[in-house]
């Protein structure tokens, strides 16, 4: 028998063998002196990069073997560079992970040519915080104050532009539920949006995170200069039982899908995901982890001090969420679509 014809017999037997090996290895054995790449699809300093090094300094103890966990910045496209390159190129070993913006998942559904990943593949390890965002009137020059005076008086709200949430969550809720919200988009910055109210340049702003209005604009809500008027997400905030939420507004089956696919991205707030792929026990693994820390009192401590908001959901939640999302009509996602693009 000749060495060539010997070594192509004995090639599926060797790969049987190394699949064996591998099914026989437990996570502990897998992650023990190994390092775990999270890749950031954003530039460093950001809130995602922050609160993806604030976890990579405790995750790897919760993961069985104990493994370092290394951040890297990969970004491009709002993320989208580094979705693609996880679903297409990074390990399926478990030894890779990844944050992305908490919509670029659903890019797909809302026709991004340059979106070529379909999400519900990848393992969707949990998110540390079920963001609310919200619609704000300021009380010294709207004469907005409640959500049913947007259907019937017009309100100038401030934007970031054009792909923010500033911008984008304003057109749905326009095209949607009816308000008349007049976008003045382009400011650098929200606190620039906030001092325009003051200024009496715009009256309001909607799609901006509740966390956020606390941490930096608390005193006025105490004070009744905000005016909360909307909850933005799939679940209110317990903070905020009596603002409408807006996926209770929806008359409509076909409204209800159009909300649902816009404001499912607030369910993953700070999303964490790996390839598609990966052993089960690697991903069972890396969510307990994941929910483990998330309730690490040196993880919490930290994440208070960088005023991080943590109100985690589970990778089995995001990985249901997800497939739902995923099965709405073609032609909903498409008005859908339509409503966030620049007329």
């Amino acid at each position: 028998m000749s060495p060539g014809l010997l070594a192509r017999m004995m090639a599926p037997i060797a790969a049987l063998f190394i699949a064996a090996q591998a099914q026989a290895q437990t996570p502990a054995d897998f992650y023990k002196g190994r390092t775990v790449d999270l890749y950031v699809g954003y530039s460093v300093g950001g809130g995602y990069d922050l609160y993806a090094r604030v976890l990579a300094r405790h995750m790897g103890r919760h993961i069985p073997g104990n493994p370092t966990i290394v951040v890297k910045n990969m970004e491009g496209a709002g993320s989208l560079r580094l979705a693609n390159w996880l679903y297409r190129v990074g390990a399926k070993d478990g030894s890779v992970i990844a944050t992305i913006g908490r919509g670029t998942g659903f890019d797909p559904l809302l026709g991004h040519q340059s979106a070529q990943f379909d999400a519900t593949k990848f393992t969707w390890v949990g998110s540390g915080n079920h963001e609310v965002s919200v619609c704000v009137a300021y009380a010294g020059n709207s004469g907005i104050t409640t959500f049913a005076d947007l259907r019937t008086k017009e309100m100038t709200v401030g934007g970031t532009g054009a792909s923010s949430d500033t911008d984008q969550f304003p057109r749905v809720l326009n095209g949607v539920l009816g308000t008349r919200m007049k976008i003045v988009s382009g400011y650098p910055g929200g606190n620039d949006i906030v001092l325009a109210m003051e200024r009496g340049e715009v009256q309001g702003r909607c799609g901006w995170s509740w966390s956020s209005v606390k941490s930096t604009h608390g005193a006025m809500i105490g004070e009744k200069k905000l005016l909360v008027l909307l909850q933005l997400s799939l679940q209110k905030h317990p903070e905020l039982p009596d603002v409408p939420l807006v996926v209770d507004l929806a008359k409509t089956e076909e409204e209800r899908q159009i909300l649902k696919l816009i404001f499912a991205r607030q369910v993953m707030g700070r999303p964490f995901l790996a390839p598609p792929g990966i052993p089960a026990d690697r991903a069972d693994a890396l969510r307990r982890a994941f929910m483990e820390t998330m309730t690490d009192p040196a993880f919490v401590a930290e994440a208070e001090r960088a005023q991080l908001e943590v109100n985690p959901v589970t990778g089995e939640e995001l990985q249901k969420l997800v497939a739902e999302i995923y099965r709405t009509p073609p032609e909903v996602a498409q008005k859908a679509a339509q409503l966030l693009s620049v007329k």
